[in-house]
Order: structure tokens, then sequence, then C-alpha cells
């Protein structure tokens, strides 16, 4: 797979998970550090859902004409595998300082 780099959105699989974690095939946000996405073999990805609720941890974002909110507060780490599909960019402009705020 080529070099992934944060920002981008992929499909991701991540099938099977346990309890509320969110399930099936659908688009990610590469969080991670780019420099960590080209030495690594797992990145750090967060969900994109067109539903869910509004929270300030979950920044809302335009992705390919449709609205959706990054739902940050279910990062996770995945193994490059289980991207499937690059869809689009988010800028770090839309959902960086929250991540940010909420780290801090």
């Amino acid at each position: 797979m080529d070099v992934v780099k944060r920002g981008q959105v992929y499909w991701v699989t991540l099938d099977p998970t346990v309890g509320t974690e969110i399930a099936k095939t659908r688009p990610y946000v590469i969080i991670s550090a780019n420099d960590m996405n080209a030495a690594l073999p797992r990145v750090l990805v967060a969900p994109i859902t067109s539903k869910g609720q509004a929270l300030g941890c979950r920044p809302e974002v335009t992705l390919v004409g449709k609205q959706g909110r990054i739902l940050l507060d279910q990062i996770r780490c995945v193994d490059k595998s289980r991207l499937k599909g690059y869809i689009a960019d988010i800028p770090e402009s839309q959902w960086h300082d929250v991540l940010l705020e909420m780290l801090a």
C-alpha cells in the first residue's frame, strides 16, 4: 500500500467488533502523523458518520457532498490492511484543533 497521509479518508473494515464499537465497513479519517504513517504498519483513525449525537468532540465535515461528523471520541489503531479504498481528503483545519483540545 502507498503511504497514507493525515487527513485522508479510507473505507475501513473493522469486523469483528465488541460492544458499542462501530462495526461494518465505513469511512475513517487518518489522524496519525505522517512520519508514523510512513514508518509503521498501522495508523490511528477516527470514524466518520452521518448520524450520531452532536458533541464538541465531533467536528462536522462535508465528505463527497454529504454532511457528517468525525467521531474523535472513537479513535482507534488499525492495521493498514484494513484500509480498503481511498475516498477523499479532509483538511486538518476542519478537525485538528478539536483533536488537540481533546488530548490536552
